[in-house]
């Protein structure tokens, strides 16, 4: 076959496959267009998803007759002053996006500057239908309709009209997220979807965007190292998702879909997150032009970076940082799905006691109808019905005057419950800490500043204890066993199916040894492949700390109590234990309140 030049309609169209791969690729070129044009207003409207039309209205700096003539030419654009395309500074810069929607749907372009009149021309697949003056606002106006009308093989693989509204959403979110000083809008089918205006602070912006929740359980970053610059929004730990889907990242203020930035963040939150849970976080990274490719992708969505170690090390320590910061910070409040389980019941009143009709005092109650707990505490006389003393604590020897709550964020014990919750009472509220979750993360973090320090002390057995566990999993015990040391477990291979255990890590004061090494070897089983050498330290740590931590069952004195809450308050990440879980939660007084109908 001879080689021959393709059709102008039909390389038009292979461009589209490249840039509009669904109705949201195209309101994503569109709304840029907005963006780059200087717009400080934007209003989007969706019919049918996307499906039906895209409408994109903005205020920005519009366009004459001729350079709206120009802009559906394949590769003509205004964002390239120069040839230095590693320079660029804008959204797009390919010219290729308006002639691409053009050859695949009718595009309708609408456009004033503020010094001169409005036209109008549509394009239905590639074919000029109009052209002339049209009456509106300084700005533009553009809407497309009828996608993939006249290429069927396109439109059947689109989704559902549900699933294309996602999409589109998801870009307008995220392109309003990066501009905080535009005000967007989105309408679907005439439903006002959100608006957000101009001048917002960034958590407030990314807050009305994703989940309101999200202001008061985020810590805030900014960082910086040779000359790139790191700021936004991380959630704590606690506040998580069974999906990635609210991780949002953005290179000089345009969104990106990066593996090496989502790789960061999973790094950042490794010990602090079951791995089937994921951080919500907003991050915005601004390098220098130079430092950074933005051409490496048609749609845009990708970058590289010249020290990509540099920016992935950077977005580690930074979150890292901020999560430090963070201190014993938890959710800040029980989960509405826990409270609403709260129910008030009303109480069946007490039958009236029998009298006298000459006697006032009422006639003692039989004894069948002692109330249990008040049996149980064994009172057996009463000076008036149904009224008793309350049901007492643990009583325990007082040398010291009892500490006030106010001084202390976590508040003052005042009990166990079911040999597994402390409950305490802070100055704002109640607050109940799952003692084996807090103590898990204490643990941790002893150990890995010990580690840091150069190496966990350990505690010699008296016994060398032999763990049995098949031929694969000593082989990764013994590989790793140089490792293991420096936690201060010591272990040793004995034979083809068993390891020789000499020292344990001297904080974690003995515990279950075969567990320990059993669950250390599944998990580096399971993800030592994918692990780099600190994931893997972190990961032995992690799994140790929940070994050696105080269990669920264990009685604590009001003393022991105290003093668990105490180091929570000054011990980083100590709201979340190792799996992401919280390991406190507050009542305020508002919520108690409510529970008994006060409020």
């Amino acid at each position: 076959m001879s080689i021959r030049r393709l059709p102008n309609a039909l390389i038009n169209r292979i461009a589209a496959g490249e840039v509009v791969e669904r109705p949201a690729s195209a309101l994503k070129e569109l709304v840029e267009n907005a963006i780059d044009a200087g717009a400080d207003r934007i209003s989007i409207a969706l019919e049918d998803g996307g499906l039906g039309a895209i409408e994109v209205i903005d205020n920005g700096c519009g366009m004459a007759a001729d350079d709206i003539a120009l802009a559906l030419e394949r590769h003509a654009t205004s964002k390239l002053p120069d040839d230095a395309i590693e320079l660029v500074s804008t959204l797009g810069f390919r010219g290729e996006a308006l002639p691409s929607i053009a050859s695949v749907a009718r595009l309708s372009i609408a456009s004033r500057t503020a010094d001169g009149d409005g036209w109008r021309r549509v394009v239905d697949h590639g074919d000029v239908v109009e052209d002339g003056p049209a009456s509106l606002p300084p700005g533009t106006r553009i809407r497309m309709d009828s996608l993939f009308a006249r290429v069927p093989a396109r439109r059947k693989f689109l989704r559902s009209a549900r699933s294309e509204y996602a999409a589109c959403s998801d870009v307008v979110k995220r392109l309003a997220m990066a501009r905080p000083d535009i005000a967007f809008s989105l309408e679907s089918d005439g439903r006002r979807v959100f608006s957000v205006q101009a001048g917002e602070a960034r958590l407030t912006r990314i807050a009305s965007l994703t989940a309101r929740g999200l202001a008061d359980n985020a810590v805030l970053l900014d960082f910086e190292r040779e000359g790139v610059r790191l700021t936004g929004v991380a959630g704590l730990p606690t506040y998580n998702r069974g999906v990635a889907d609210h991780q949002f990242l953005f290179v000089n203020a345009r969104p990106v879909r990066d593996r090496l930035l989502v790789g960061a963040v999973r790094a950042a939150y490794a010990e602090m997150l079951a791995r089937d849970r994921h951080p919500v976080v907003a991050l915005f990274l601004d390098v220098v032009p130079q430092d950074v490719d933005v051409n490496v992708h048609p749609a845009k969505t990708e970058v590289r970076f010249r020290d990509a170690a540099m920016v992935r090390g950077m977005i580690v320590s930074g979150l890292r940082r901020a999560l430090d910061e963070g201190g014993f910070r938890a959710l800040q409040r029980p989960a509405e799905g826990a409270l609403s389980r709260w129910q008030s019941e009303p109480l069946a009143p007490p039958p009236p006691p029998e009298r006298d009709m000459f006697s006032p005092a009422p006639i003692a109650m039989a004894p069948a109808e002692e109330p249990a707990w008040l049996a149980a505490a064994g009172v057996a006389e009463r000076s008036q019905p149904f009224m008793a003393a309350a049901p007492m604590g643990r009583a325990e020897p007082s040398f010291s005057p009892v500490p006030m709550a106010e001084r202390y964020p976590l508040g003052i014990a005042r009990g166990q419950i079911a040999k597994t919750y402390i409950v305490a009472e802070a100055e704002d509220g109640l607050v109940i800490v799952d003692q084996h979750a807090a103590h898990e993360r204490l643990v941790l973090e002893r150990m890995r500043k010990a580690a840091d320090g150069g190496r966990v002390a350990s505690q010699a057995l008296l016994l060398p204890e032999v763990v049995e566990l098949d031929e694969i999993a000593c082989d990764r015990i013994e590989e790793r066993a140089a490792e293991l040391a420096d936690f201060g477990l010591e272990v040793e291979r004995f034979g083809p199916a068993a390891v020789l255990v000499r020292a344990v890590p001297a904080m974690l004061g003995g515990g279950d040894v075969h567990g320990l090494v059993q669950d250390i070897a599944d998990e580096l089983g399971a993800f030592d492949a994918a692990l780099s050498l600190k994931e893997r330290l972190d990961l032995v740590a992690s799994t140790m700390a929940c070994h050696g931590s105080v269990r669920a069952g264990r009685v604590l004195s009001v003393a022991e109590m105290n003093a668990l809450l105490r180091e929570m308050e000054i011990t980083p990440h100590s709201g979340q234990c190792n799996h992401g879980r919280p390991t406190w939660v507050k009542l305020a007084h508002g919520d108690i309140e409510r529970l008994f109908g006060r409020k």
